[in-house]
């Protein structure tokens, strides 16, 4: 990992990134962006900004059409084996009980099966599945679907972990517990993740979680600022006035 500006490591930068539909219409960039070590970075912006697709490209799930990622200096070819994604709709299969969906990625790496399992037990009690390991997603609420996503990227110990509107499917209550349990997890020591790059629409979400927030505008999708909230202290409530000035700021970019 090579140096920020400000002293901070960084793990992967994204360099003149563009995206093009049918090599005509710009979807996104050109963009510059460094995700640093151990951060919680949100991307977030109006419907067709882009940030989907910045994120898979990150994920090494899409090529750009001009541009690189780089980790450690060394552009990017093919899927990022140093993310792990949590999808918006879940993506579990339906005929695998939830320790063999959280095993899955490990079993794909080549782990064998008796550390894979242990592996895949210790992130389903992390995110509060514990009890539920031989249950299959159909008996499963929608934020429990969720929980085990999240366990089962978590469960590949990823540098980085790429989040695309985890939480837009949920309902209200269901969704604060997640972001809760979210942060939660990004501070433990016993998990090993420890940078994040999550997508979603809500501006208050993105403060709620974020160190900084790349706000994007769209057509096409450019950064129109990275704004940092490393001095905004945690938990931040919905409604103070730190917090309500930094929303606020952050409407008045996009508007």
């Amino acid at each position: 990992m090579s140096g920020s500006a400000d002293g901070r490591e960084v793990l992967l930068r994204a360099q003149q990134v563009e995206q093009f539909y049918d090599r005509r219409i710009r979807i996104l960039g050109p963009l510059d962006l460094d995700v640093h070590d151990g951060e919680f970075l949100t991307l977030v912006g109006p419907s067709g900004c882009g940030k989907s697709t910045l994120l898979r490209i990150v994920a090494g799930l899409l090529e750009p059409t001009a541009g690189s990622i780089e980790i450690g200096g060394v552009p990017l070819v093919g899927v990022n084996r140093d993310a792990a994604m949590v999808f918006q709709s879940f993506a579990l299969f339906p005929w695998m009980s939830v320790v063999e969906n959280v095993a899955l990625g490990l079993e794909a790496r080549g782990m064998p099966p008796l550390e894979r399992l242990k592996r895949a037990e210790k992130y389903i009690d992390l995110v509060g599945l514990s009890g539920y390991e031989r249950a299959f997603p159909k008996e499963l609420s929608r934020g429990m679907k969720q929980l085990v996503g999240l366990a089962r990227a978590l469960a590949l110990e990823p540098e980085l972990l790429c989040m695309d509107e985890p939480f837009s499917a949920l309902d209200v209550l269901t969704a604060r517990a997640m972001r809760d349990l979210v942060l939660d997890l990004w501070q433990s020591p016993a998990v090993k993740t420890k940078s994040i790059l999550l997508v979603t629409h809500s501006i208050e979400e993105a403060v709620a979680l974020s160190d900084r927030v790349v706000v994007l505008r769209a057509n096409p999708g450019r950064i129109a600022e990275v704004v940092d909230l490393t001095g905004l202290a945690r938990p931040r409530r919905p409604g103070s006035a730190e917090v309500s000035e930094v929303v606020d700021r952050m409407y008045g970019l996009l508007a």
